[in-house]
Order: structure tokens, then sequence, then C-alpha cells
């Protein structure tokens, strides 16, 4: 059986969702993704992943899968861990998608419970987890995101305590006692990650060790800042800039929320690409919104 590997000490702190860039027919621009990688590194985030819904990583093939991975793999350069993203409905789809990932250098996995209509039982979910683990010997966080394959406390730890190569989970449900059980009964070895924006604040007070959010990927410098400050102990300054985040967060839709990240960032400097369809880009009076609170943010 393949040994965790040790890279996942260093995944902590700001880790954005990479965007993708799609042309107004739907085609990945691979050749966009490097400026928006060394512009995360720049505002100083500790770790990027691709694929992730920030991502729309539901809506990408195999060949645009490979191309994107393999593109943000070399535009990083190994300066900051890289995380690939799998949103997957088998086990099987699961290993095919690992193995696409052959000759990088990917620090861990953030991989979806099966996310359609059937729900595995827990002994099933744990054995997926497994063979997953198994088959890659690439480490993996739960990406706990899907309402109706809502993994509770005690099944990611045992999935943690069972399968070694599970190293942590990402919880991207507005749940901050579930956040709290897990910290509270956690092997030192593991980790959480928040991926909840409106709660982000909170869950660096509670003691998780970073977050894989669409603000980080929005916003990524004052997101780090607002980590340094909880880091650092100044929960004044940090509540302040708690409640400026959340007047950007709530003008940002759910429902096309990949588009208005990256018009956040086109905002600061990068070219502005779209979303897949049928995900509709940003309207103007969305733009509106978003430019007002942005101004707020950034000034």
């Amino acid at each position: 059986m393949p040994s965790p590997s040790t890279s996942d000490k260093k995944l902590t702190g700001i880790i954005p969702p990479i965007t993708m860039p799609f042309d107004a027919d739907g085609n990945l621009v691979a050749g966009a993704i490097a400026e928006q990688v060394d512009f995360m590194i720049e505002q100083g985030v500790d770790g990027m992943v691709a694929g992730g819904s920030t991502g729309e990583g539901h809506t990408l093939n195999d060949a645009d899968f490979t191309a994107s991975m393999k593109a943000v793999h070399d535009a990083i350069d190994g300066r900051v861990p890289f995380l690939a993203g799998l949103i997957i409905n088998s086990t099987r789809s699961a290993i095919e998608r690992a193995r696409m990932l052959k000759g990088l250098n990917i620090a861990a996995m953030q991989v979806t419970p099966v996310h359609y209509l059937f729900k595995p039982s827990e002994d099933a979910t744990v054995q997926h987890f497994r063979t997953i683990w198994e088959e890659t010997g690439i480490p993996i966080i739960i990406y706990n995101v899907v309402p109706w394959n809502y993994l509770s406390s005690d099944l990611m730890l045992r999935i943690m305590e069972e399968v070694p190569g599970v190293i942590g989970m990402k919880q991207s449900a507005g749940d901050l006692k579930l956040v709290s059980d897990l910290l509270h009964r956690l092997k030192p070895e593991n980790i959480v990650l928040t991926g909840t924006d409106a709660l982000l604040y909170p869950a660096f007070s509670l003691g998780v060790h970073g977050a894989i959010s669409a603000l980080t990927s929005a916003v990524p410098a004052v997101t780090v800042k607002l980590w340094n400050l909880v880091q650092s102990g100044d929960h004044k300054a940090a509540l302040d800039l708690h409640y400026r985040l959340a007047d950007l967060w709530d003008v940002l839709p759910h429902d096309n929320l990949p588009a208005c990240v990256k018009y956040c960032q086109h905002r600061q400097g990068l070219p502005l690409h779209l979303p897949r369809a049928p995900m509709p880009p940003v309207g103007d009076s969305q733009k509106g919104r978003i430019n007002e609170a942005l101004e707020a943010l950034l000034a």
C-alpha cells in the first residue's frame, strides 16, 4: 500500500481555485492560465487548486482536464503546492482522471463524493476513497460539498482513520458545528479546510488549516490578509475585514459564481474570460454591484 505524501504538511493557508478561461464558443483557452497563476502567487497565496467548482470542473472533458492540469502545473513550476480537483460520479472515473495526472507534481487531489441521485452507503463511501487511494497513491482531500451526499463528521473521521491516504477535507456547507467537531476530534496529521465564503473569519478563528473558496480566487490578497490577521491574533481588524468581504460576497450570485469570480479578477488586471454555457456571463447590473463592493474592499 502506498504511504501518505509528506506534502500534506504544506497544505495550509489560502489555496485559491483557479478559474478556467473559456472563449465565446466554450473552448478552453489553456494559454491564458499562466497569467492567472502568476497573479495568484503575486498576491501571496499558499497553493492552488484546478478543476474545482469555481474552476467549472464539472464541465471539463478528459482533454480539457488534461490540458488544464498541465497548464496550471507548469505555470506554478513548484512555487506553491498544486491540488487537482476531481468532480466525479464513480470510483472508476476518479481513478481514470487521476491517471491523467501522471508526471505532474500533485500535492493532493480534491475529490467529491459521488453527486448524482443515488447515495452510496457509508461502507461503500469508505471503500470508494480507499480504492482511489490504493490505485493512485496520491493523497486525497475530501471535497464535502454535495448537499444530498453530505458526509457527517463521524463518517469523515472514519474515512481518515481507515484510509491513511485521505489526509483531510474541505468543508463547504455553512456548518460551523461540523467544522468544530472535526477540529476537536481530528488527528494531528490531518487537515480541515473551509470552503464557506460567508464564514471565513469564524472558521479561521476556530482553527481551520486554510481555505479553498470562491473569494480566495476573486480577491486573493484580501483573503491572505484576513488569514494573516487571524494567525497574528488581530481579531478586531479581522472582523472589520470580514464584514467588508461579506459585502462583496452578498453581490456574487451563486448561479453564475464562477463568472463573477472571473469578473473580479478582471477588475484587478486579468483579461476577462467567459464561463462555459449554459452559465451566463456577468450582466451589466451585476457588474455595477460588484464594482461598488470591490472598490470599497480594495480601497
